[in-house]
């Protein structure tokens, strides 16, 4: 599980676009496409920024990109707090990726159906194949949830390679995610974290003795793919 440590979170952002834009060129040279899970919340936006900007928008392939989400708050698409809207404005838009490029959870529809329908539609467009992503993209909260795994909630039990919806007590609104099992069929998972407020969670989530109810980010081991963490200094401070 290599761990990537940067000592600024400038750093940390160009290594993991280097990463992103490598494991681009080999799933295209490999399968004609690209097919990646972006993460929500606040991290990512700077990293979708980045890969936006000049010094990365023409190193990538972008015609032959697949944009899927880890998870979505069951917010509109129009709502700040969409993971959609965040991406469509830092990544989507300045890199004009068509519509048919984009699969967004349909948060039109009532929570349990969205969630089947993402799943349909994650197998719709992997086909007969088993629905590998090329790179999942994942964050880490301060309490060690990742996408939508909460601690102590009944999606971290579910054990089919689906979307799923989840009701967050703590923010009394449901969400839906890819749940543990799709994750871990991607050809590779990267988290992305840094500051630190997030050491205790780093430290507890690939230190800690295992206990996915508390930290569900445990639960996120690549079953034949590869897993990184890119990390700044401060996040990785309490590491062993």
């Amino acid at each position: 599980m290599p761990q990537h440590v940067y000592a600024t979170v400038e750093d940390v952002l160009h290594g993991l676009a280097d990463y992103f834009v490598a494991q681009a060129d080999a799933a295209i040279a490999a399968r004609g496409r690209f097919s990646v899970a972006l993460s929500g919340g606040s991290s990512p936006r700077k990293l979708y920024e980045l890969l936006a900007s000049e010094a990365y928008r023409d190193r990538v392939k972008w015609q032959q990109v697949f944009f899927f989400f880890g998870d979505e708050r069951d917010v509109p698409p129009t709502d700040p707090e969409s993971n959609y809207l965040m991406a469509k404005t830092a990544l989507l838009e300045p890199l004009h990726i068509p519509a048919a490029h984009v699969f967004a959870v349909n948060t039109l529809l009532p929570p349990a159906e969205a969630a089947q329908a993402y799943t349909t539609a994650i197998q719709d467009f992997f086909g007969s194949e088993k629905a590998r992503f090329d790179v999942v993209l994942l964050g880490l909260g301060d309490n060690s949830h990742t996408a939508s795994l909460f601690p102590h909630t009944a999606v971290l039990q579910v054990a089919t390679a689906s979307a799923q919806e989840v009701f967050v007590e703590e923010m009394q609104a449901y969400r839906i995610t890819l749940t543990a099992p799709m994750i871990n069929q991607a050809h590779a998972v990267a988290f992305l974290v840094y500051g630190a407020g997030k050491a205790a969670a780093v430290r507890s989530v690939i230190n800690g003795a295992r206990d996915i109810e508390q930290y569900p980010a445990q639960l996120i081991a690549p079953t034949k793919g590869e897993l990184h963490w890119f990390l700044d200094e401060a996040a990785a401070a309490k590491l062993a």
